[in-house]
């Protein structure tokens, strides 16, 4: 997904998921209880790789990383697209050079695994006590966490809150899909536009269809149900109706907030991590959880990324001693709030997400939001590959659809053939 004030994970926005060739385990002796920083040693040199080359050398996020390099040792990180990230890892992995610490969007985990990527969370010593079950979630596999996520960030319904106020419509009112359609279209009349939202082909667009999918009782494990179909009914509905922009079937989550800040349009689907320019825009903006069909509110998929320990096959132990000190700086204690509000996340650890809220009230609309979220690939594992990019294929075929039932239709059940 790409997002962005910081939307690394592009949570959902490159979902990679190239089908890698199984690596060689190596060797995965138990790690030390501290990292080996001995001068000299092989791992005196801690090599941190993360998907976020915004965040340039110097500033706060590397200088917040660096800071977390064990007595006598010193980081070198690296970072790249996640898509780049996750195919150079596959490659160091098989050739002995793999990084101490990577940070993995979290779909990619179960593959990464599969993959033989990965020493397991009790491997190399990383700790995941305290970390929210649903958070966790996507890093678990066949029983076995692997690394620990920071925290998360979530979607939302922002509104602009003088353009309803215009149009007469109390955003406390809409609660499920028949009050979201009536506002939208009450708002159609008085002259506005209606919400805008992503539905680019891809994971960022699959990204941002998932609460609609969910919301109306589908299954991943059944992408062409009849609960699936009215989910894409219902955005297909909105671009027929001119609710929503033709170009919702190619914008990124960035086009359709940049749509939303001109202050035509009523509603935005998008992130929590535009919710400090949220409160800068020419407008007042607020924000409410996405709808589910019948009422309540909609399960959102869960973004950003892990961090993970990879596989070593030359001193192991060390290697992995010295992820989970630098894992542990990152995410537990004071540094774990540094660290969530230098991502733009709200954290995996509830403490941590109780500060954060108390030192920002901005947060607060999306904590329910992060609680409630699913993990896209909890259930799926590495199927969940296959599954997204028919579901992607759907969401643009029925957006193109423009409203036309049985094309929705007969793109959900293609898509039924994953």
């Amino acid at each position: 997904m790409t997002k962005r004030t910081h939307w690394p994970l592009a949570a959902a926005a490159a979902l990679a998921l190239s089908a890698a060739a199984a690596c060689s385990n190596g060797g995965t002796p138990e790690p030390g209880a501290e990292g080996n920083a001995e001068e000299g040693s092989t791992t005196a040199e801690i090599a941190f790789w993360d998907p976020y080359p915004q965040h340039a050398e110097g500033s706060a996020w590397d200088e917040h990383v660096k800071s977390c390099a064990p007595e006598g040792s010193a980081i070198t990180r690296t970072s790249a697209p996640q898509t780049d990230l996750f195919n150079q890892l596959t490659t160091a992995v098989k050739e002995g050079t793999a990084p101490d610490v990577v940070l993995l969007d979290n779909p990619m985990m179960p593959e990464a695994v599969a993959a033989g990527m990965l020493a397991t969370a009790e491997q190399s010593g990383i700790d995941t006590a305290g970390v929210d079950a649903n958070l966790l979630g996507p890093g678990v596999v066949d029983g076995e966490a692997y690394g620990v996520p920071f925290g998360s960030n979530a979607l939302g319904l922002y509104y602009n809150a003088d353009l309803l106020a215009a149009s007469g419509v109390d955003p406390a009112s809409v609660t499920d899909w028949d009050s979201l359609n009536a506002a939208l279209g009450q708002v159609a009349d008085g002259g506005g536009k209606g919400i805008t939202f992503s539905g680019v082909t891809g994971e960022e667009g699959v990204f941002q269809f998932l609460p609609w999918f969910w919301g109306a009782g589908a299954d991943l494990a059944d992408p062409a149900s009849a609960e699936a179909v009215a989910a894409g009914q219902l955005l297909s509905d909105w671009i027929g109706e001119g609710y929503a922009p033709r170009s919702a079937a190619t914008d990124n989550q960035s086009a359709a907030w940049d749509l939303f800040l001109t202050g035509e349009y009523a509603f935005a689907e998008n992130g929590s991590w535009f919710a400090a320019a949220a409160a800068e825009a020419d407008f007042e903006v607020g924000v409410i959880p996405i709808p589910a069909k019948d009422g309540g509110v909609a399960p959102v998929p869960t973004g950003g990324e892990f961090a993970v320990a990879p596989i070593q096959s030359e001193d192991a132990s060390d290697h992995y001693a010295n992820a989970a000190a630098v894992i542990a700086c990152l995410t537990e204690g004071e540094a774990a709030l540094q660290t969530n509000e230098t991502l733009g996340y709200l954290s995996a650890k509830a403490d941590v997400r109780a500060e954060q809220v108390a030192a920002n009230p901005l947060w607060e609309p999306w904590v329910a939001a992060v609680e409630g979220a699913q993990g896209r690939t909890t259930d799926l594992g590495s199927d969940y590959v296959g599954v997204s990019a028919s579901l992607s294929e759907a969401i643009t075929a029925s957006l193109n659809a423009e409203g036309d039932p049985a094309a929705v239709e007969t793109a959900f059940q293609d898509a039924g053939g994953f």
